[in-house]
């Protein structure tokens, strides 16, 4: 199988257009309003990255998990990493990509290789788990004040996000 790039491939995609027209043909009458944050709360590194305690945050959902199951932020043990995540009911690629290989969207064992090296200082005991959710409330009063509690009882220096 050969892909061929169609002759439009230079042009970009009109995403945030086809999103409006995807939630019009679902049913809902107003447009989805993108989240925007002028005050991010992003800041330099305390210390050098071979010192940092860097935690692991995906948004796949534990296997345990149920379609139709309310979602809430979860932690695993990272020193046990899973062998795989319920990602079915997330929106990627299924026709040209899978997720049978966990360490993609959760670098674990890669993460525990570099502390190993002495590149990175440590791996939090845990990965945590921050669900996907369309709902900007429930993800900036619910999900983000779970995990940074998580995160903050961990003592970790920095954390990496790693979406599906």
């Amino acid at each position: 199988m050969t892909f061929e790039p169609a002759e439009s491939s230079s042009l970009p995609v009109p995403y945030m257009a086809r999103t409006r027209a995807y939630y019009r043909a679902l049913g809902y009458e107003r447009d989805y309003v993108w989240a925007t944050h002028a005050g991010v709360p992003f800041s330099p590194l305390s210390k050098s990255v071979s010192k940092l305690k860097l935690a692991l945050v995906t948004t796949a959902n534990p296997l345990s998990w149920e379609e139709g199951q309310p979602k809430s932020v979860w932690s695993g043990t990272t020193s046990q990493p899973p062998v795989a995540l319920n990602t079915d009911d997330l929106a990627w690629d299924k026709d040209n990509t899978h997720t049978n290989d966990v360490e993609t969207f959760l670098p674990i064992r890669a993460l525990q290789g570099l502390v190993a090296a002495g590149e990175l200082g440590s791996l939090s005991e845990r990965y945590y788990g921050l669900p996907s959710e369309y709902s900007q409330h429930k993800t900036l009063n619910q999900d983000v004040p779970a995990l940074q509690s998580l995160l903050v009882e961990d003592a970790v220096d920095a954390v990496m996000l790693v979406p599906l």
